[in-house]
């Protein structure tokens, strides 16, 4: 099921709009406020028979998203929208207080049972639920003070309980146990005992791909074994096409500035509707670039590039985020053959789900993993190579012609110079070693683009290669980088027939094939690197860089 990404708080379903209200905004910071935000109605994103079903079942089930897609906004509009209807008792609660306490229960206990107090007081004015958590640490301890406090409250509500926890996977260990299993406890002792009548939990991740390491436990177990009460998982979705337009037509409608039909296909091609960073393109693009903020002025595709680019190079928090994850072994174990070409045969399931998880990753209709929007496309390999690129020497651009033209021979010339004076060094440098000289490549194309051109790359998982596309001014490259490894034949052969592919959906007649050889016992670098000329089979003449 796809669920929405983005609702309206507090007013969920008010979109009335004053016109005392300053102008709205693009949203890229915590939930949706449709007064303040251009925002889509989220209730119509949700499969609202099948929640209020399993609602009416008194089911207990699994909200999970990647972060910064709205699972906030939406299940506070949950909330709002069963209170206003008056059958439930909802509350939404964020825990990720209890995260500082770490394996602590007991500290940790107080503050989830805490969090749902305050929230209580705050939201439904209900002011008892203080008062039943001491009641229940005298009587159960910490190990109980969560289903004793919502044991109490459920005795005296007016109307079942629909609880709504938010961040459950900031919890680790002994104290995600513990939550888990007194839920689990709670859930298995009603219609004898009052408890919830439904509970949601969300978090990043599915909870059965949870790995909960416990000190209380001998073993690692999983959050499908410490919670098989659980009805169902829910993933949020991203936006639609048909989303994303509308969402941008929303500043249009209220402002009189349009984006052009380039543009708005634009958006859509890059995000492929991740909710942060459409909505960030579009803030950056109308309210802080020059163009974008004198509203006379139509959003143009250039603009919206200008945009990407500079939330790319700013590292903006939510990409940074994602390039913070690069340093897990785990994701490093699937992104670092994918980036080679090389298949993912080998890499555990978990693994693969992990990313999927996480954003990272998606499942494509037609079948395989592939990154999930050219952004993040852009940024894995950018930040990769952002070390060997720190590391690379001081260069004038000995690349460009007396005009400022970028000259392919003289790049040619300059790069083999570089690789063999600095190449073995700043392999070391390279964060993933098996990738190791595609980085250190990229990072010096990068050195290249930053004078005003730009660097796009495609994967091939299971071709065994990575293809780079340069453009600077009017020139454009294409360029196809193998690895020969142990074991394997010349990749030569297979690599022209591929470069011809990749040179044809370009539109060009030439380009590079650049071999890496990382065989044992080779000669230095400074010795093996050289340039060969090829033919492809289609007949393009074709430069061969032996690296």
């Amino acid at each position: 099921m796809r669920v929405g990404a983005k609702a309206c708080y507090p007013l969920a379903l008010s979109f009335v709009r004053p016109s005392t209200v300053k102008m709205r905004y693009f949203n890229t910071e915590g939930p949706i406020h449709c007064t303040q935000h251009y925002c889509l109605p989220p209730l119509t994103r949700w499969d609202m028979e099948e929640i209020l079903g399993l609602i009416e079942r008194q089911k207990y089930f699994l909200l999970h998203a990647p972060r910064q897609t709205g699972k906030t906004s939406c299940m506070i509009a949950l909330m709002e929208q069963l209170n206003r209807v008056g059958r439930y008792q909802a509350l939404y609660v964020n825990i990720e207080t209890a995260q500082t306490a770490r394996e602590e229960v007991p500290r940790a206990m107080r503050a989830i049972c805490g969090a749902i107090g305050a929230s209580a007081r705050g939201l439904l004015g209900e002011e008892r639920l203080f008062e039943w958590l001491n009641q229940a640490l005298a009587e159960q301890g910490a190990d109980g003070a969560l289903s004793g406090m919502l044991t109490r409250w459920s005795a005296a509500a007016e109307r079942p309980i629909v609880l709504l926890l938010d961040e459950v996977d900031a919890l680790i260990g002994d104290t995600l146990v513990s939550l888990l299993r007194q839920l689990r406890t709670g859930y298995t002792q009603r219609p004898g005992l009052p408890f919830p009548q439904t509970v949601m939990l969300c978090s990043v991740r599915d909870l059965h791909d949870y790995r909960i390491h416990a000190r209380s436990e001998p073993a690692p177990i999983t959050g499908g074994s410490a919670f098989n009460i659980k009805a169902k998982s829910l993933r949020l979705g991203d936006f639609s096409p048909e989303e994303t337009q509308r969402l941008l037509q929303e500043h249009t409608q209220e402002t009189g500035q349009a984006f052009t039909p380039e543009a708005l296909t634009r958006v859509w091609e890059l995000t492929q509707g991740q909710p942060w960073l459409v909505n960030a393109i579009a803030y950056r693009t109308c309210f802080e670039q020059p163009e974008g903020r004198d509203h006379r002025h139509p959003i143009s595709v250039a603009m919206i590039d200008a945009a990407k680019e500079s939330m790319i190079v700013e590292r903006v928090t939510h990409l940074d985020q994602l390039a913070d994850k690069l340093r897990e072994e785990r994701v490093r174990r699937v992104i670092e053959p994918m980036l080679a070409g090389e298949t993912l045969d080998s890499v555990p399931l978990d693994d693969r789900d992990y990313l999927v998880d996480l954003g990272l990753l998606r499942r494509a209709q037609g079948g395989g993993l592939e990154v999930a929007n050219p952004i993040y496309r852009e940024v894995l390999p950018r930040m990769l190579a952002s070390g060997p690129q720190d590391s690379l020497p001081q260069s004038a651009p000995i690349w460009l012609d007396a005009q400022g033209r970028l000259d392919p021979e003289r790049l040619l010339k300059a790069f083999l110079g570089f690789w063999r004076q600095h190449g073995e060094p700043l392999l070391r440098s390279a964060p993933y070693a098996e990738i190791a000289p595609h980085l250190v490549l990229m990072a010096f194309l990068h050195r290249v683009v930053n004078g005003g051109g730009s660097l796009e790359r495609e994967y091939a998982i299971g071709a065994g290669r990575m293809d780079l596309c340069l453009r600077y001014g009017s020139v454009t490259l294409g360029i196809e980088l193998k690895v020969w490894r142990d074991g394997r034949p010349d990749p030569i052969t297979e690599g022209l027939t591929q470069l011809d592919g990749y040179l044809n959906g370009l539109g060009l007649d030439t380009g590079w094939l650049v071999i890496f050889d990382r065989r044992a016992g080779q000669p230095p670098i400074e010795a093996r690197s050289r340039v060969e000329e090829a033919s492809s089979p289609a007949g393009r003449p074709i430069r061969v860089i032996r690296a």
